[in-house]
């Protein structure tokens, strides 16, 4: 069977749409109208080996955050339905991921039970402070994006989908390269957690169901 899902949502923020097929080759296509975050969700798909299609129209000339979090529950919503009844799945999934100056990972459990936990190492409190800031020629700011964003992104897809998910920023200086170490862990987690494995029959729990 299939392992894909559709999500439309809309409010009267936000119209977005997901397609999400867990047995892909990393393919991505998404439009969300913030490139950072366009950038670090095809990363995401692609180090999972997730085909993903956003497509995201929000007020973004308000600020970022309606459209992040909002993306980040229809992917939940996505994920959730494609799983199913998580049957055969390995269910937990780890990543470690350097990206030059940094280090992250990101250990999560597809338990039906949504936590987030983010932790920021002593070597990591400056950079998570930071904002990333795209410029245009003239040097005028067109696009920012910081920690609390993608935080928020975590916690909606963590709430949606029902997955305990705990993020660890070791170290870093530059916050591009933090926020994509950490979104490449969630993407290499998920896909390991997502996978079959045939010697499990049924659910990975004893009580018969997640």
């Amino acid at each position: 069977m299939e392992r894909k899902k559709r999500i439309e949502r809309k409010t009267t923020e936000t119209e977005i749409s997901v397609d999400l097929n867990l047995d892909g080759s990393g393919r991505a296509e998404v439009s969300t109208g913030i490139p950072f975050f366009d950038h670090m969700l095809t990363l995401m798909a692609r180090h999972g080996l997730l085909d993903l299609e956003v497509s995201a129209r929000g007020d973004i000339e308000v600020d970022f955050h309606h459209t992040v979090e909002d993306t980040g529950i229809a992917i939940g919503e996505a994920l959730k339905g494609a799983l199913g009844d998580k049957s055969g799945i390995r269910r937990y999934g780890r990543a470690d991921t350097p990206m030059m100056d940094s280090l992250a990972s990101v250990v999560l459990d597809i338990s039906g039970r949504p936590y987030l936990k983010l932790n920021v190492g002593p070597e990591a409190l400056a950079v998570s402070k930071k904002v990333y800031s795209a410029r245009r020629g003239d040097g005028a700011v067109v696009e920012s994006f910081d920690m609390g964003l993608a935080e928020e992104f975590a916690k909606a897809l963590s709430n949606t989908a029902g997955v305990d998910l705990h993020v660890f920023l070791h170290y870093g200086t530059d916050i591009h390269h933090a926020i994509e170490a950490i979104f490449k862990s969630l993407g290499r987690a998920i896909g390991e957690a997502v996978a079959l494995d045939p010697r499990i029959k049924g659910v990975m729990s004893t009580k018969g169901r997640l």
